[in-house]
């Protein structure tokens, strides 16, 4: 199975450049990739098929996938006709389409996938592959990104199905703590805890699957969904992305079939479903929206019978699935070809086809066909085992019985309707005067597909003993008695009586079709009027909230924030459980010392009118937390505080050079009570949570542990380090990503037109002479008056000293104080200082570098640490330790998360660069 997903990746990627080379022939190489696949599904029906890859363990994010009798229904039906429709697009597009080759990696893609989601044995995996195919799902409709139609249709799908996703994934995290388990086989084998958890949780993943299935009242994004190109309705709406909710609920209908919420909520609605969309199919005038509502009614059965929960109406519900999707992708294509052909889609300009294109008539008689319930197409079938279903379940009362017989009797007489309008108003013949006349016959390639997956339905109607052994296993699985089998004829029987009432209603309903137009103003509303209505309330509301919240004050902002952290936390402390708090004023002498050298110093920042003064008393309180963190023990935090507090010294000193020296009497503040009150409560409070924290903890600290997990695991014994690079390496890299995108966004602000990354050398300069004595290659271009001969021999004396010891603090860290990042750091603060002695040439003297490029270098290397940790069989981000013995340096023990610490290195390195190069040497330039 992970060979199946990984191939559809694989030619994902490819897809491209085989367009590129092939043009919209490339789709049918493609085609081979679902069609493989299916092989590998053939070859195992009937088996159980499992397996596992630790993955994350620590939260349950391993890839386990399961491949059973439902599973095999669903491939069959996501690889073969995923194939055929590949196979379709090979003539449906032009040989010049735009973003054909993107959207030929999306369609394999999404099959891929949906192949994943339904073998997906962890519910965690089962949400990833579920957001996959909802975001490739908004990529494929809005294909045609330059028609708005078609962005409004992408959005509202991704808004609708996306919101339903996040609702199941809170169901699926209530499900997973609840049961102990993320897996849907620990689930489906244990009974249903007692409790209101576990009913929210179903709730909540309900409410995704009927988002994905567009059930009511989520249903009205899959109509809008037609401005996609005919190949996505043919493939997404038809057989895949919409049965993805159909397959959650028949997933889990064994095991909470009989739970609180999932009758009250899936039955109603799935009739509402099927009647409402039904009877907006008789009205509409665009064949696709006619398959489109057709769809939506049919998915609402198809929930409605998955649903009850017993074997019987499970047979029914796997056969209705499998023919839906063999019919309906047939007619989707069907109107490709006809708008094709014809340049229309409209019921009410096409008259005569039949007669021009008659094997595409049959196929559409076909199809229609089936989908109209009517035998011996396994449409009918599926239908007859519904009725049948619920005219002998025994789960239901009676009064619900009848209520859903009745609904599914109208509903299917809708059916019959639609479908003979479908066929009649786009092949039969008409009296129009603005009929289209033109035609342009599809070839075989073409008509290919939507005829194998008509004919399919035929023989699965006429060999209902082979589809029976195919589909009964899934039905088998549910609690209870499989009492029917599919067959064509049941004899005379209740069901079939009511088909023959149903199928006369249908014809009916067509012949009034006339009196049944649409409505200028639709008595159940407008579900994307009252769409569009919601999100402009939305707005309206964020606007306020905004307008309220921003007044476009910095300092009502902040009281706003601060007075939250403040109230909140307090008010839950108070009312929450508390525990003794056990506190010592210091442990030493010396750290009362420090702590009232940091409140002066903090106390003098408020009062200081000098910007300088101010910035260096509040680095001051820097520096003493630093010495606390060595006073404790802790000299890597030390350090790390030490050299991160004198590069923001710098940077401020930097930016500070574009200021007056004080700050101005008219902008001077006075002091203000409700401000300093803000300030102590905000001290105040963070130190009483902290102290409260700190007294909560009951169990043993993890940090016991740390030290020789550090060793054992990361193979190192400096802790903090490890922790970094190892233990907790996701974050990390996390960190290094935000640290680049801030440093892009600095350059953003200060570069206007084009980074100022490799900065110029002295030989740039016109002022440059190479024969001039100086200690450093660029200061001879410093001003006489601001030169200082002392710093710059100073500099040429330490510089190197202070990059050999950035050097040894990166290679040491892992097993002492140091690091990547502290390396970083050194080597940032000696090329500030090389800036200070010898000016803005001087950085490219000394690293002619562009920072970008150290910036990139460094998230790639920690990022492609995974892989070569994954290549030496470690987890990803985790330490691979190596050990070789050479002939001269003797024994070696090296560690791949060295290579992530030179990632962090260079991240830092180039931070640095970029701070210097922005604010230092771009200011300068601006300056002169």
């Amino acid at each position: 199975m992970l060979a199946v997903l990984l191939v559809h990746a694989l030619a994902a990627l490819v897809a491209p450049l085989c367009v590129r080379v092939l043009g919209r022939n490339a789709f049918y190489p493609l085609a081979l990739v679902p069609l493989g696949s299916l092989g590998w599904v053939i070859a195992h029906w009937g088996t159980t098929v499992r397996t596992h890859t630790q993955w994350a363990p620590q939260i349950s994010m391993d890839i386990d996938l399961r491949f059973d009798s439902l599973a095999a229904v669903m491939c069959v039906l996501v690889l073969g006709i995923g194939a055929l429709i590949l196979a379709y697009c090979g003539r449906y597009f032009e040989r010049d389409e735009a973003r054909l080759g993107v959207f030929a990696a999306e369609l394999i893609g999404f099959a891929g996938a949906m192949f994943g989601l339904v073998t997906s044995d962890n519910m965690l995996l089962l949400y990833v592959f579920w957001e996959i195919t909802t975001v490739l799902s908004f990529l494929l409709v809005g294909h045609y990104a330059e028609r708005a139609v078609s962005r409004r249709a992408a959005i509202q799908a991704l808004l609708v199905t996306g919101a339903g996703g996040l609702a199941m994934l809170v169901g699926i995290v209530i499900l997973g703590t609840r049961y102990g388990s993320f897996l849907l086989s620990d689930l489906l084998a244990t009974a249903p805890p007692a409790g209101t958890a576990v009913s929210v949780g179903i709730a909540l993943v309900l409410i995704g699957a009927i988002s994905k299935s567009a059930i009511v009242p989520l249903h009205f994004w899959l109509p809008g969904a037609m401005a996609a190109p005919t190949p996505v309705s043919a493939y997404l709406h038809a057989a895949a992305m919409v049965k993805a909710g159909v397959y959650l609920v028949a997933r889990l209908a064994p095991a909470f079939a009989q739970t609180a919420p999932w009758h009250v909520l899936l039955l109603p609605l799935g009739i509402a479903t099927m009647l409402l969309a039904g009877w907006r199919a008789i009205q509409v005038h665009d064949l696709k929206l006619v398959l489109a509502f057709g769809t939506v009614s049919q998915l609402g059965l198809l929930i409605t019978m998955t649903a009850i929960g017993t074997p019987d109406a499970a047979l029914a519900a796997i056969t209705l699935l499998v023919a839906h999707a063999l019919f309906k992708a047939s007619l989707f294509m069907v109107v490709g070809i006809i708008d094709h052909g014809a340049g229309t889609r409209d019921l009410r300009r096409l008259s005569g086809l039949g007669r021009r294109a008659p094997w595409l008539c049959a196929v559409a008689v076909l199809a229609a066909f089936s989908m109209a319930g009517l035998p011996p197409l396994l449409g009918f079938v599926g239908k007859e085992s519904a009725l049948s279903a619920l005219w002998s379940t025994e789960v239901l009362s009676a009064p619900a019985r009848v209520a859903l017989l009745a609904g599914v009797a109208v509903g299917s007489a809708f059916t019959v309707a639609y479908s003979i309008r479908f066929v009649w108003g786009a092949f039969g013949v008409t009296a129009n005067p603005e009929r289209v006349v033109t035609w342009h016959a599809p070839g075989p390639l073409l008509l290919g597909p939507p005829a194998v997956l008509a004919v399919a339905g035929l023989a699965g109607g006429l060999d209902t003993p082979a589809v029976d052994r195919w589909l009964s296993p899934y039905a088998t699985s549910l609690p209870g008695v499989l009492d029917t089998h599919l067959a064509l004829w049941h004899d005379f029987t209740g069901p079939l009586a009511l088909t023959v009432l149903i199928v006369a209603a249908g014809l009916a309903l067509f012949l009034i079709r006339g009196r049944i137009g649409e409505p200028a103003h639709p008595r159940l509303g407008n579900a994307d009027r009252n769409y569009d209505a919601a999100l402009r309330a939305m707005d309206r509301l964020s606007l306020r909230i905004t307008g309220t919240v921003q007044s476009g004050s910095l300092p009502a902002s902040q009281a706003a924030i601060l007075g939250t952290l403040i109230v909140l936390p307090t008010i839950l402390l108070a009312l929450g459980t508390r525990t003794g708090v056990q506190l010592r004023l210091w442990d030493s002498p010396l750290q009362a010392a420090i702590g009232a050298i940091m409140i002066a110093m903090a106390l003098a920042a408020t009062v200081l009118r000098n910007r300088l003064a101010s910035v260096l008393v509040v680095g001051v309180t820097g520096y003493g937390c630093g010495v606390i963190f060595a006073l404790h023990g802790a000299p890597d935090l030390a350090l790390t505080q030490f050299l991160v507090e004198t590069l923001t010294l710098v940077i401020f000193v930097l930016v500070l050079r574009a200021f007056p020296a004080e700050i101005a009497e008219d902008q001077a503040t006075a002091f203000k009570v409700r401000r300093a009150l803000l300030a102590i409560g905000v001290g105040v409070t963070v130190a009483v949570l902290a102290a409260f924290a700190t007294a909560a903890r009951r169990s043993e600290p993890i940090w016991q542990a740390i030290p020789d997990a550090a060793y054992r695991i990361g193979g190192g014994k400096n802790a903090v380090n490890v922790l970094l690079v190892d233990i907790r390496a996701w974050d990390t890299l996390g960190e290094i990503s935000v640290l680049v995108v801030a440093a892009t966004g600095v350059a953003s602000l200060v570069f206007r037109s084009r980074r100022f990354g490799s900065a110029p050398r002295a030989a740039d300069s016109p002022h440059y002479d190479p024969d001039a004595v100086s200690w450093l290659p660029a200061a001879r271009l410093v001003d006489r008056r601001e030169r200082s001969m002392v710093l710059q021999i100073t500099t040429r004396l330490i510089f190197p000293t202070i990059m050999v010891l950035s050097v040894y603090f990166f290679f040491s860290g892992h097993n002492a104080p140091g690091g990547g990042f502290a390396g970083g750091l050194i080597a940032g603060l000696a090329l500030t200082l090389r800036y200070l002695a010898g000016g803005r040439y001087e950085l490219g003297e000394a690293l002619p570098v562009d920072a970008g490029h150290l910036l990139g270098a460094g998230l790639t290397l920690a990022a492609g640490t995974a892989t070569a940790s994954l290549l030496l069989g470690a987890p990803p981000l985790s330490s691979a330790i190596v050990e070789v013995t050479l002939p001269v340096l003797g024994h070696i023990k090296l560690v791949t998360a060295l290579f992530f610490d030179l990632g962090v290195y260079l991240v830092v390195v180039g931070l640095a660069l970029d701070v210097l190069r922005s604010l230092g040497a771009r200011l300068d330039k601006e300056l002169i």
